[in-house]
């Protein structure tokens, strides 16, 4: 259950061109970084590859099947095996903590059961056992708009593990991190990516947490694919290249966002 672009492109409604001629081939339990400027198209790819947004041009195939040919029914279905991290979660701020995690199966529950969980949480256990994993298993019943920017983009992450998706995407999932917490939180991504056997791809403006938990990176720029190889043959040039806009390499996520999460985290 791969993933396949064949002259993938997308212009948006205002005529901004966002992805030009994407071809790229992503086998079934592979992990690949998506590195590159802020505004160079990774979260606009990730949007494609989770089936939320149609390419203007070209064919996709996701989990094996083509999202845009399928029945109303059959995309949904789709889009209930695939989890999405994004970078800032849209959870709403008087939501409880449980109730955000849980969501991650609502597109596999029946209206009654999700309606019901809102009253009464379905499977209170099960997002603690998540939660645990990221160390916030205390703030289970805590009001969403309690939480930094951080300890929300790891509810984001506890809901997509709860989901248990057949493709797991994440963009920018440690924007609002500090150094010590961004490498964890990579780590358990490519960790439970590993254990299930699924396909993971994450966008990262960190470099090095790219370099050191990727097995291949995808160097993207001005929506087109500048390189895709093993880690180890992204060399400076590539990355001078790559970044040449910015001025320089990134190596950190912690100067894009603040506040910076600082609190502890333990991999399971």
């Amino acid at each position: 259950m791969g993933l396949s672009l064949d002259g993938v492109g997308l212009v948006h409604a205002n005529g901004y061109r966002a992805l030009r001629g994407i071809d790229l081939r992503i086998a079934p339990g592979e992990r690949v970084a998506l590195i590159g400027a802020s505004g160079a198209g990774k979260t606009t790819l990730l949007r494609v590859l989770a089936a939320s947004l149609r390419p203007t041009e070209g064919r996709l195939r996701v989990l094996d099947g083509e999202p845009w040919a399928a029945s109303p029914a059959a995309l949904r279905r789709l889009r209930a095996r695939i989890g999405l991290v994004h970078q800032a979660a849209p959870i709403p701020p008087r939501q409880r903590v449980v109730t955000a995690v849980l969501a991650g199966r609502l597109g596999r529950w029946p209206l009654w059961k999700s309606l019901a969980s809102l009253i009464v949480p379905a499977d209170a256990d099960g997002a603690r056992r998540e939660l645990a994993r990221l160390d916030l298993a205390e703030r289970l019943y805590e009001r969403c708009d309690r939480l930094s920017g951080g300890q929300l983009q790891r509810v984001a992450l506890a809901r997509v593990l709860y989901q248990q998706p057949d493709l797991l995407l994440a963009d920018e999932p440690v924007a609002a991190m500090d150094p010590a917490l961004s490498e964890l939180t990579v780590a358990l991504l490519n960790e439970e990516a590993a254990r299930r056997g699924v396909t993971l791809v994450a966008s990262l403006h960190a470099v090095d947490l790219a370099l050191r938990h990727f097995p291949r990176v995808v160097g993207v720029k001005d929506g087109a694919i500048l390189f895709d190889l093993p880690a180890p043959r992204v060399g400076d040039a590539l990355l001078r290249e790559l970044y040449a806009a910015e001025g320089a390499v990134p190596e950190s996520e912690t100067d894009t966002l603040a506040p910076v999460d600082r609190s502890p985290l333990r991999c399971a």
